[in-house]
């Protein structure tokens, strides 16, 4: 597996070049078949031993397919964090019962919302039922939990999902003794 490439590394026509393939999914090989080179001439065109004219530049990248003002613009380093360590994400229920850390607080523009949801033994969302503009889903980790949706209700354990309106009125509650986790998402965000 190759390192990426940094940002700052991206001097020439050859590094962008490596990148985007790279980003891409695609080996010198496969680009080289899709635009009708040798692997030999990307090969050199990447080490920026040669520079490509504009139409060798646009055969190449017809094979990725991207346009040559894409190539150029295209902003190569994430604007925004992807990557999220469990200490850095953020504790947003009230209560030591249930535990909903979030993913992404930051980004801007979020049309979804993932959470990590830990509910202790005898932990439940309260008697009102939830109620919120959206569609949710979610996969039971480990544990079991107690999930009414309008009028259905069902018990489910590790492995088994669920995804539903969320204008439907809908609660959970861990019956249980052991500890239940569930990795869900909502769309719009809704915290």
């Amino acid at each position: 597996m190759q390192e990426p490439v940094a940002a700052s590394t991206i001097d020439g026509v050859g590094s962008r070049l490596r990148l985007v393939r790279q980003i891409y999914g695609l080996t010198q090989r496969e680009l080289a078949r899709r635009a009708g080179v040798t692997n030999g001439a990307i090969s050199l065109i990447e080490q920026n031993r040669v520079s490509p004219s504009i139409s060798s530049l646009k055969k190449l990248l017809d094979g990725i397919p991207m346009s040559i003002a894409d190539f150029f613009t295209l902003d190569l380093t994430p604007t925004q964090q992807v990557f999220f360590r469990a200490a850095e994400l953020p504790e947003i229920a009230i209560g030591p019962e249930i535990s909903l850390r979030l993913v992404g607080r930051k980004a801007n523009g979020r049309a979804m919302q993932i959470l990590r949801e830990v509910y202790q033994p005898g932990a439940d969302t309260g008697e009102a039922m939830l109620r919120h503009n959206g569609e949710e889903g979610g996969v039971v980790v480990r544990g079991r939990i107690l999930l009414t949706v309008g009028h259905q209700e069902q018990e489910l354990g590790p492995g088994d999902a669920y995804y539903f309106e969320s204008q439907l009125p809908h609660r959970f509650r861990n019956a249980g003794d052991d500890i239940c986790e569930i990795i869900s998402a909502n769309s719009p965000p809704s915290f």
